[in-house]
């Protein structure tokens, strides 16, 4: 299985955010993950649709745009417009997942869903068939630097294993605390994309560390 790599822009040096995603795609990544939250569906506030219309000036690295937001229907046109090449968004937002993957359809970009670590699968499964990706959380979404949780680990390979048994081609993306050892681990449980933030950013040689964790592959 072939491992992608998006470095999180949150952990990003934000007086330089050219240079940093520059350093990125240099390096080896493969996505840019851009964290969105309202202050809202998560308590902290990142960045929105000037940011990421700005920084798309800047690289062709497909963008991987992850709505931490309470409706993200009324938002997948403007990030789409913006430069968004993938949008993500959680199953616990107040929208409705069906027409919000049906929007994210319809403006020609990959569809994904997220869920928060206390969500458990059986609410998402029915889903799968829809999107091209399913976000875990492996850590409480809306602050980055946690600590990766390793009871998300069974969630992961219970996906996993449904989507290959309906023969749903579905990338398994893991975001929150991912570093060589938890990538293994995530990877062997069957995530496929690696969202990685501090890891990355404050390596010293980013190449040798987005290597790292695509050196998991099984």
């Amino acid at each position: 299985m072939e491992i992608s790599v998006s470095p999180s822009i949150l952990a990003a040096d934000f007086t330089n955010l050219g240079r940093e995603i520059a350093r990125m795609e240099q390096a080896g990544a493969d996505m840019l993950h851009i964290d969105v939250m309202d202050g809202v569906f998560v308590p902290n506030i990142s960045f929105g649709l000037p940011v990421v219309k700005s920084i798309r000036k800047a690289t062709g690295l497909f963008f991987d745009v992850h709505l931490m937001i309470c409706d993200p229907l009324a938002y997948v046109e403007r990030f789409a417009a913006a430069g968004a090449d993938g949008i993500t968004f959680h199953l616990e937002s107040r929208s409705c997942p069906e027409k919000v993957v049906e929007a994210i359809r319809a403006s020609g970009k990959k569809a994904g869903i997220s869920i928060r670590p206390s969500t458990p699968i059986s609410k998402v499964l029915p889903l799968l068939p829809q999107i091209d990706m399913l976000l875990v959380m492996t850590v409480e979404p809306g602050f980055g630097g946690q600590g990766f949780m390793k009871e998300m680990l069974e969630k992961i390979r219970a996906v996993r294993e449904y989507a290959l048994e309906s023969g749903i081609p579905l990338d398994i993306q893991v975001d929150g605390g991912i570093n060589g050892e938890t990538a293994r681990l995530a990877v062997e449980a069957g995530a496929n994309v690696l969202v990685a933030g501090s890891y990355l950013f404050r390596s010293e040689d980013a190449g040798e560390a987005i290597a790292s964790l695509k050196g998991q592959q099984t």
